[in-house]
């Protein structure tokens, strides 16, 4: 499904560059559940993005589904972006003045869909991660925990495939966080490609496969099923 070849990304703060991504291989197959560690600074959240395309590489070669996407024009990542790739952050970053129904609406409007059609996947995707009850609550009425289902849904409103979450339970007490973990793990189940970014040994532990980075480079690259016979 992706195929990254000698990825790098680097910034520069003035004068100085600093390479946060330094020469990444990586394959990631459909269906397949990746979870990604390292210490702060060691370019995970980097990762994330260009696999998301919210950032470009440096240098290297992105291939999604055999097509180098790398060389493409702003235009068509963004409608990459909007038909591939679902996200979920720490913060939850929902619409504070839209209900979570609305907030839910919010893609698929981009999408061009009909308001009907728009209302009606919503509250399908709601249900799904167990939030049927509060489709006209607002965020700042909802815990952490229901704002992060939301999150989800919304991320799931296009059907994409790859589920992108950077710290999605950062910011939850450790039940809500389980909670959050076993519903990707049930849409991981059901068929959709999901790539975590955590710092916690026991997140990253829901998922199949575990990638270790540090300065910028893949250091390990295990099955997490393994590790867990070898410990």
């Amino acid at each position: 499904m992706i195929r990254l070849e000698g990825i790098a990304k680097e910034y520069y703060m003035g004068d100085v560059a600093v390479r946060a991504l330094d020469g990444i291989d990586l394959e990631i197959q459909r269906g397949e559940f990746v979870s990604i560690m390292g210490p702060s600074g060691s370019g995970k959240s980097t990762l994330l993005n260009i696999l998301g395309v919210l950032d470009q590489p440096s240098r290297g070669a992105y291939y999604l589904e055999d097509v180098d996407i790398t060389q493409l024009r702003d235009g068509e990542l963004s409608k990459i972006r909007n038909r591939h790739f679902g996200f979920i952050f720490q913060a939850y970053n929902l619409f504070p003045e839209l209900t979570a129904l609305e907030n839910v609406m919010v893609p698929l409007m981009y999408a061009g869909k009909p308001r009907r059609e728009r209302r009606e996947r919503a509250e399908e995707l709601l249900a799904k991660v167990g939030m049927e009850h509060r489709l006209g609550h607002l965020p700042t009425q909802l815990s952490g925990g229901e704002q992060q289902r939301v999150a989800i849904a919304r991320a799931l409103a296009n059907s994409p495939t790859l589920l992108l979450a950077d710290e999605p339970t950062g910011n939850l007490a450790t039940d809500q966080g389980n909670e959050i973990m076993g519903i990707l793990q049930d849409l991981n189940r059901q068929g959709t490609t999901v790539v975590i970014v955590t710092h916690d040994p026991a997140i990253s532990a829901f998922g199949k496969r575990l990638l270790r980075l540090r300065d910028g480079k893949i250091v390990s690259d295990e099955l997490i099923q393994q590790i867990a016979q070898e410990a």
